[in-house]
């Protein structure tokens, strides 16, 4: 199931769809006789790339999504835990451990480690599975977050957990009713508190990885089509989506809690 959520998903986001339906459009022109419709097409192909491509479009759709919650502030009493929800890695020895990790995961392991400096004695969660390389997205966010001072005994792996709803389930196990932080893109936030709650948890959300702006000034800026701006609507695309389908899963669920799932952390050896 996990896997073809991914692959449907891949197909439905904007850039593939519309190159899809412009290689449609093509194959009218080529091969039927339909050659104006063939145009049509692909004339709307091309305005769609042109538009999910354009800072005026891209960013005035993502900029309600991300900015739902306020960048973390410091709250009165302790914090116990700090979760890092995972994003994505590579494997490459290479180059240093923190161009291993995909730039939303950086963002995140850097905010998370913010919040926790903010509280001595907190332990930061880290989460996410191996995706098919040697190590497990959670190893790799430890050992940047190694590299950058934390010590090895306030980490916590969670390195089973393929998606935002089996780590809101592992980490109920053991955070329990203690106090947690979470820590996910702006962009994810809305749809990541979704599972926490579902789950029994609380959390202080810490939104970080902010795409989309607005004070942009500089015209060959903000209105020359670029892959930038591209990544806005793909991800405003993609949070829509996963909300969407997060509330027909509850629904079909008949809104019944799942148990948490025991016995899936770890601490670093």
């Amino acid at each position: 199931m996990f896997e073809l959520k991914k692959i449907v998903s891949s197909l439905m986001m904007p850039l593939p769809a519309l190159l899809l339906i412009g290689f449609v459009g093509l194959m009218l022109i080529m091969f039927t006789a339909k050659r104006k419709t063939g145009c049509l097409v692909v004339l709307f192909s091309l305005s769609g790339i042109f538009l999910i491509s354009f800072q005026p479009v891209s960013s005035r759709l993502l900029m309600p999504l991300e900015r739902q919650y306020t960048a973390f502030l410091p709250v009165d009493g302790t914090v116990d835990y700090i979760m890092v929800l995972g994003n994505g890695h590579v494997v490459d020895d290479q180059i240093p451990p923190t161009s291993e990790l995909s730039r939303a995961a950086l963002m995140r392991l850097s905010e998370g480690i913010r919040v926790m400096r903010m509280y001595p004695g907190s332990k930061l969660i880290l989460s996410g599975y191996a995706g098919g390389s040697e190590f497990s997205h959670a190893r790799m966010l430890a050992r940047v977050a190694l590299a950058l001072g934390v010590p090895k005994s306030d980490i916590i792996l969670l390195e089973t957990a393929k998606d935002t709803w089996e780590e809101a389930r592992q980490a109920a196990a053991f955070v329990q009713q203690r106090t947690l932080v979470l820590v996910t893109s702006a962009s994810h936030m809305q749809r990541a508190l979704n599972e926490f709650h579902s789950a029994g948890l609380q959390p202080i959300p810490a939104p970080t990885n902010y795409l989309a702006q607005s004070n942009i000034t500089q015209p060959w800026d903000k209105y020359t089509p670029k892959a930038l701006y591209l990544e806005q609507t793909e991800r405003f695309w993609y949070e829509s989506m996963g909300l969407i389908w997060q509330s027909l899963r509850d629904w079909v669920a008949g809104h019944q809690q799942t148990a948490p799932l025991q016995g899936s952390e770890t601490t670093l050896e």
